[in-house]
């Protein structure tokens, strides 16, 4: 008779569970996953089929990278969502959502150069580039600026989106055991049997649906998409960047999944691994039009709850993704959940993303009360784009002024030449960033002669509208936009300031 089996101390070795529950454990975590991994096509436009893959793929191609050691899922990120959103103009332009995939695939490779300079120059060195200060507030403002769009969603069926947000809070709060670690799935599955009832599911693709289907499509592939033209090149400099928010994220889950198995796994196989594996999942998922790859806390929260830390369970979880992924009737059955289910999920899920940011700011006790990390809190923000650039200065009266308009003005009564854009806003975009970069490394750090954040302010047409001062605090102007204009312009020609 065999001895039994002492779940207290964990389990690394999980052969010894026997095959079916092996298996069993697999199917678990691959759930965990699942309804997080395949919301983010849902809310991109991306095939759930090639995310699928994508996620099953590149989680073997990280075990393989880190040697097979750390029990972590990669699935799909929530973090770049607001870059798709950009890119395909809130999928008004789905057809730019190929040159998305390629940047997500150019983001992998900022993580496979990270990796690099870890392994030469050591973690300390590299991190104190990536301070919290920074990270912190580019992870919050990407969930505010995502939330609207969550609204929208909810706005089509409010009923749903109410079911879904309930249901996940409930599972959150209350839920104990595997409830409380699959709150989004549950969430999805109590509010998709309520749109059954109120026939809000259209079935009419489903039958039309393969049961077997290759999950690569050419038109959507990142790898086709590396053309050199101007959404392209726009798309990267969108969308690379999060990566250095991401490579955080990375980072705390790593750190929980050492905790939570006793071992660390920041040391051996080392974080330039985990971040090289994890860069390379990303880039392969973009070049195969994939959403980007991410180390997902649900399955941390699955081993802290089982105890099995073996990362053979994990890579099981990933072949099941895979097979299903060769399903288009599973793929059709997931794109018949309603768009009130999915924007009351990713209500939440653009409220965690923020969340993260509170956290990485208050773990870190990041001093706000310092002018240079309030300055560059609020630049690292505006630097993350969408809507709220065009709305955050708002000076003028009446109706909305173009901000070119502001400026040429000024400049025709200064009797200087009007300011037209000549250089294309990628090239200008690397030039600055290239800029601060090396005054970074320079002696002395001097100050930049040129700024990412005043070429993105540049290639903005702002509306300066005073309508929200006006809303809120009741600011009621006494002279127009262009009086004041006039009165500045001849205090400083009176001070001498047109002849400098």
């Amino acid at each position: 008779m065999s001895n039994p089996i002492d779940y207290s101390q964990g389990i690394y070795d999980a052969k010894k569970l026997g095959t079916p529950r092996l298996l069993i454990l697999g199917a678990q975590h691959m759930f965990a996953m699942f309804g997080a991994t395949v919301l983010v096509p849902l809310l991109t436009g991306l095939s759930v089929s090639t995310t699928l893959l994508c996620a099953g793929l590149g989680t073997l191609l990280f075990h393989i990278i880190c040697k097979g050691k750390v029990p972590a899922f990669l699935g799909s990120s929530f973090a770049y969502l607001g870059g798709f959103a950009i890119v395909s103009n809130d999928g008004a332009n789905p057809e730019n959502l190929p040159y998305a995939c390629a940047a997500v695939a150019f983001s992998g490779l900022l993580y496979v150069l990270v990796s690099g300079l870890i392994s030469v120059f050591g973690i300390r060195r590299i991190m104190r580039f990536f301070p919290p200060v920074v990270t912190g507030p580019i992870i919050i403002s990407i969930g505010l600026i995502l939330a609207p769009s969550a609204i929208n969603n909810c706005q089509s069926n409010w009923l749903l989106a109410f079911v879904a947000l309930a249901a996940v809070i409930v599972c959150n709060i209350w839920g104990k055991g595997m409830v409380k670690i699959l709150p989004i799935l549950i969430g999805v599955l109590v509010s998709y049997v309520v749109a059954l009832v109120t026939g809000a599911v259209d079935f009419q693709t489903i039958g039309a649906a393969a049961w077997f289907g290759i999950p690569l499509h050419k038109d959507s592939m990142g790898l086709f998409a590396i053309d050199g033209s101007e959404t392209f090149i726009s798309a990267v400099f969108t969308i690379v960047p999060i990566a250095l928010a991401t490579m955080m994220e990375h980072i705390g889950d790593i750190a929980a999944i050492s905790a939570t198995t006793g071992k660390n796994y920041i040391r051996d196989p080392g974080l330039n691994k985990t971040l090289l594996g994890d860069g390379l999942a990303t880039a392969m998922a973009g070049l195969l039009g994939g959403p980007a790859n991410t180390t997902y806390g649900e399955n941390t929260g699955v081993l802290a709850l089982t105890k099995i830390y073996d990362p053979l369970v994990i890579r099981i979880a990933a072949v099941f993704a895979m097979i299903l992924s060769f399903c288009p009737k599973f793929e059709a059955i997931i794109n018949t959940i309603p768009s009130g289910i999915v924007g009351g999920i990713s209500f939440v899920l653009y409220g965690m993303i923020s969340a993260i940011g509170v956290r990485n700011v208050v773990e870190n006790k990041v001093d706000f009360t310092n002018v240079h990390n309030l300055n560059d809190a609020l630049l690292s923000s505006l630097q993350v784009g969408g809507a709220a650039l065009g709305q955050v200065y708002n000076i003028s009266n009446g109706a909305p002024v173009p901000l070119w308009d502001v400026v040429n003005y000024v400049l025709r009564r200064l009797e200087l030449p009007p300011v037209t854009r000549h250089v294309p806003f990628p090239l200008a975009y690397a030039a600055a960033t290239l800029n601060e970069g090396v005054c970074r490394v320079l002696p002395g750090r001097p100050e930049p002669s040129l700024f990412r954040l005043g070429v993105a302010v540049m290639a903005r047409d702002f509306s300066l509208n005073i309508d929200r001062a006006r809303e809120y605090l009741g600011y009621e102007p006494r002279a127009s936009l262009w009086d004041a204009l006039d009165e500045f312009c001849t205090w400083w020609q009176a001070q001498g300031g047109a002849q400098a």
